[in-house]
């Protein structure tokens, strides 16, 4: 976990970086529906490949 931390906070450009790119706690309708979609596809601790929504390219690690 750390890594991640580590890596978000490096390379992400969204303001969750400061915080290892956590982005806390969110419920379906919350996000864009291509991230949502891909969050609630994982397992916990499981890593998604590229998700692409209109804020940019994300990589999701599923914590909880």
């Amino acid at each position: 976990m750390e890594d991640w931390d580590r890596l978000a906070q490096e390379y992400s450009e969204c303001r969750s970086a400061a915080n290892g790119g956590d982005l806390g706690m969110f419920g379906r309708g919350d996000m864009q529906k291509s991230f949502e979609d891909a969050s609630f596809a994982l397992d916990v601790g499981q890593m998604s490949g590229l998700v692409d929504s209109d804020s940019g390219i994300h990589v999701i690690l599923r914590t909880a």
